[in-house]
């Protein structure tokens, strides 16, 4: 039984490509964050894994590539949005350039022994015709994909001096509908076809297919080569006169402060959770409370080295008196505070004072389901 490995094929061209494959006879190993959308793939083709490329995690792939029935990879999964690189945090920055190129190279180093082998394995990734050309509002995506197609074109000449016939398919398309990538909806009408071309690329193990080259992107990218400076001032002024730049904050920032002495099990499981529904994790180590008698039994400095070292944790920081004053140095938009009926006043307040700043106040750990949703809206009013 023939398999394929589609990183990516729940939605957009992926899920395209997963159908395509599926209508000349492969059963599909398909790894994404959520599962196909019900009613175009046959349940019974089908295997689906979780997988989350901002946290990777080899085994999951590591048995795929083990399997002597997979003979295809093909890696859609990817993200990036049209904005000037001043709206982007860092966390954004990081997530881009983890999805579309480091966990992506990682990818094809799991399987790197089935591509290099002397037996037919079909390999192809999405890149883009923005990382063949500068990109501006486009510049963190932009890096990610060059980084991508640099890769592959390095790579394909290692293959042929190794001597195997096997190559990676490096696909650069344009803008494209069909596709929840650019926040629209699956629409296999619209991506099927393009998935037609691409699983014909991988057959006859090609090493590079640009959609509409002929007609567009061959006069699109000599002029880009002739002067690279003109096309970017065009490229920058069609972005943005086609009102597809968007400069709106897209990070979520969550906050949560506690002392986190003798750090245990149910520490990590807060900040697990905490870390699940938001981009980037802010977290405030409380001193002491020499105040109420409280001492701590490990030193400030190395509960935050301790912080630092969870990669659940993006930012460690000395709390502030109250969480509320926090918010005037990271304006984040959710806060996770620990829940303790004996301090109704205080949460009272935080609901006050939070009430126009358009932030959410999530009451642990009770009130937090596994996924980090919360299961009290208000437990402050016993709701």
């Amino acid at each position: 039984m023939k398999k394929a490995v589609i990183v990516g094929g729940s939605n957009g061209i992926g899920l395209a490509i997963s159908r395509e494959l599926m209508d000349k006879g492969y059963y599909l190993e398909i790894c994404d964050r959520v599962e196909p959308e019900e009613g175009i793939l046959d349940p019974a083709c089908l295997h689906y894994s979780y997988c989350d490329l901002t946290d990777f995690d080899e085994d999951v792939f590591l048995p795929l590539a083990g399997d002597k029935d997979v003979d295809l990879l093909m890696i859609t999964a990817g993200i990036g949005r049209v904005a000037d690189f001043k709206a982007h945090h860092i966390a954004e920055i990081d997530k881009i350039l983890t999805i579309d190129t480091l966990s992506t190279i990682k990818l094809f180093r799991i399987f790197y022994d089935r591509i290099l082998s002397n037996d037919t394995f079909y390999a192809g990734v999405m890149g883009s015709i923005s990382g063949w050309m500068s990109s501006p509002a486009t510049s963190v995506y932009a890096a990610a994909k060059a980084g991508l197609v640099r890769f592959v074109e390095s790579v394909n000449i290692e293959l042929e001096v190794a001597g195997t016939d096997n190559r990676i398919l490096d696909v650069s398309p344009s803008f494209f509908d069909g596709s929840r990538f650019y926040g629209g909806k699956n629409a296999l009408s619209v991506t099927g076809p393009l998935a037609v071309q691409i699983v014909e690329h991988l057959f006859n193990r090609d090493t590079r297919f640009i959609p509409r080259y002929e007609e567009t992107f061959k006069a699109v990218l000599e002029r880009y080569h002739k002067n690279s400076h003109e096309y970017g001032l065009h490229s920058y002024q069609y972005k943005k006169d086609s009102g597809r730049l968007d400069n709106d904050k897209k990070v979520k920032i969550r906050y949560l402060s506690a002392a986190f002495d003798l750090f245990h099990i149910e520490y990590l499981n807060l900040l697990r959770r905490a870390r699940q529904c938001c981009d980037y994790l802010i977290v405030g180590v409380i001193d002491s409370d020499k105040g109420k008698g409280k001492e701590n039994f490990i030193p400030l400095g190395e509960r935050k080295e301790l912080l630092a070292a969870c990669k659940y944790v993006d930012k460690v920081v000395d709390a502030c008196p109250e969480d509320s004053d926090a918010w005037d140095l990271w304006h984040y938009d959710r806060l996770f505070v620990s829940f303790d009926h004996k301090d109704i006043d205080r949460f009272s307040h935080y609901q006050d004072y939070f009430e126009d700043k358009g932030v959410e106040v999530i009451y642990f750990p009770y009130a937090l389901e596994a996924d980090g949703r919360q299961i009290r809206k208000d437990p402050v009013n016993g709701n």
